[in-house]
């Protein structure tokens, strides 16, 4: 349902374009690794794997399953609900562990939260939190490393800002964008498993900036 439903409202609010990388697939059993700048972008990445015939199980900040109607959907779907600072948080991996032996993708935020900044522009990836690299160390999956740029321009700022963003987006249209980029066989330790994962989001996320022609995009 939640698929379905991006899928319709995204393509309403702006104007959404996705590229891949050569060869690039969507993998059963694969964990999907996106940057998260904004609320708006899970629907965004959502629409935009669904484009691609593929729709993730999600891993989210459990606070969501508390809005009615939600967190029924998102409980009823499989969605993963994440605990943080919690030895519940545990439990979380170990639902995206089976999801994944279901052959479900599992769509990871490995930032872990949204960036403190108010203004719209793009930025890289901040720091991954260590829950990507163990999923991998105890599934052996593959991760698929997608980047998105624009979110920020449908919803951004303080609480009013982001309300006033998303009811006026589909009068504005704004340009967003995903790349999906090319599955890695994550090796090494868990630090150089969650480096190597965030190089490889933060090059996807690059992509998609330039394709806005976001001068963050030229960044080193």
């Amino acid at each position: 349902m939640l698929s379905r439903i991006a899928g319709a409202v995204v393509p309403a609010a702006g104007r959404l374009s996705v590229t891949t990388d050569p060869g690039a697939g969507l993998e059963p059993g694969s964990i999907v690794a996106a940057n998260h700048t904004s609320l708006a972008d899970p629907a965004i990445v959502i629409a935009a794997l669904r484009s691609l015939g593929a729709e993730p199980v999600i891993m989210a900040a459990a606070g969501l399953w508390r809005i009615p109607l939600l967190g029924r959907a998102l409980a009823r779907e499989g969605h993963i609900p994440v605990i943080r600072g919690d030895r519940r948080a545990a439990a979380s991996l170990d639902l995206a562990a089976q999801a994944l032996e279901q052959g479900r993708l599992v769509l990871i935020y490995a930032e872990g939260g949204l960036p403190r900044r108010r203004d719209v522009a793009e930025a890289a990836p901040g720091p991954f939190r260590s829950g990507l690299a163990r999923i991998v160390e105890h599934t052996g999956a593959p991760v698929i490393p997608v980047g998105q740029a624009g979110a920020r321009r449908v919803a951004s700022g303080n609480a009013a800002k982001q309300l006033a963003g998303l009811a006026t987006a589909p009068l504005r249209r704004p340009v967003l964008h995903v790349h999906v980029g090319t599955p890695l066989e994550l090796t090494g330790d868990r630090a150089a498993r969650t480096a190597r994962a965030r190089t490889a989001v933060t090059a996807a996320w690059r992509t998609a900036a330039a394709h806005l022609s976001e001068p963050a995009a030229q960044a080193v």
